[in-house]
């Protein structure tokens, strides 16, 4: 995949962003209270730690690594990685909505035209830990190694062959999983910081969105004039802390008698 400047990610995302949407794992299968911590942790890094309850080791290295290739840190701003993406994606991947809440899984499974939407019998929750489990045995096959220990050059044209293959990995079509990825780190960056990504507000801040500002009563009548008020999240307390919403529980029972119309929308979004 060609590297991304920050110009050409943002034409991307404007593109994107028509089509996305606006079981936590412990360390150990003993213990659920004990939560993994980042590969980001474990290192020298100076990057904050997060403690994942959804990915595993090796899936927190893939997600950093490949995140922090979609959308780098430059000159204009922060990156994924500074934003909190992996966050926000661990997150909604353990709750509700990466189980599946109200997604349609009684089938039948058919391949299906472009036009349906989703037609894979998997929660988003497996559909990630599927296809990341095939690409860290693909790469430690066929390298030696792990995705997050490749040059820079190389993850990107490992990336580019997901989102231009239809290669199976563990049933999921390598296209539609960098869709996913891809969709996910949009929405992470963009986000209001209440779900967990655009830490400190940085992608708002760079590109002057103000945010959930719940009051725009005395300003309606003046055109022309530019808004400079620093953005506000909707979980923000009077402190100008944001509050971050806990993870949504798991859905018990996705319903198998709503229509087949593809995933629900997460509860965050731009």
């Amino acid at each position: 995949m060609e590297k991304l400047s920050r110009r050409s990610f943002f034409k991307a995302a404007g593109a994107s962003a028509a089509v996305i949407a606006g079981k936590a794992h412990a360390l150990t299968h003993d213990d659920p209270a004990h939560a993994h911590d980042s590969p980001q942790q474990m290192g020298s890094g100076a990057a904050p730690a997060t403690a994942y309850t959804f990915f595993r080791p090796d899936e927190a290295r893939f997600i950093e690594a490949a995140v922090a290739r979609l959308i780098p840190s430059d000159a204009n701003g922060p990156g994924a990685i500074e934003a909190g993406v992996p966050n926000y994606m661990d997150k909604q991947l353990g709750g509700a909505w990466g189980a599946g809440e109200r997604l349609y899984r009684s089938g039948p499974w058919q391949q299906g035209v472009p036009g349906q939407g989703y037609q894979l019998p998997f929660t988003p929750a497996e559909l990630f830990h599927n296809a990341l489990r095939a690409i860290n045995d693909d790469i430690q096959r066929r390298r030696n190694t792990s995705f997050d220990r490749l040059p820079g050059e190389e993850q990107d044209a490992y990336l580019q062959s997901l989102q231009t293959g239809k290669q199976s990995l563990n049933g999921v079509p390598a296209n539609t999983f960098f869709e996913s990825l891809l969709g996910l780190t949009i929405e992470g960056f963009f986000s209001d910081p209440i779900y967990g990504g655009n830490k400190d507000m940085v992608a708002w801040k760079m590109i002057g969105f103000p945010g959930a500002y719940a009051n725009y009563y005395d300003l309606v009548d003046q055109h022309g004039m530019l808004f400079t008020r620093p953005p506000m999240s909707i979980g923000e307390n009077v402190r100008g802390m944001v509050m971050v919403d806990p993870v949504s529980p798991p859905a018990t029972a996705p319903s198998a008698e709503a229509p087949h119309a593809g995933p629900a929308k997460k509860k965050g979004g731009h």
